[in-house]
């Protein structure tokens, strides 16, 4: 799929500089911050449904420990 990217300046610069200093290209380093931008999401959204699932199931404990 194919998808512009409009970036302000300053972004492109930067993108630039790190796409250079990686000895990758722009696109790639583009598709790079997409993936880990979801990888980090997807982590974020696992650990929050643990979380939750854990206060669920010990919620008693977890209140007899705040008192």
């Amino acid at each position: 799929m194919a998808m512009t990217l409009r970036l302000t300046d300053t972004e492109q610069e930067a993108l630039r500089a790190r796409a250079d200093a990686e000895g990758i290209s722009m696109q790639e380093a583009a598709r790079r911050a997409v993936r880990e931008f979801v990888s980090r999401s997807e982590h974020r959204d696992r650990v929050a449904h643990a979380a939750s699932l854990i206060i669920e199931t010990h919620s008693d404990a977890l209140r007899r420990l705040g008192e």
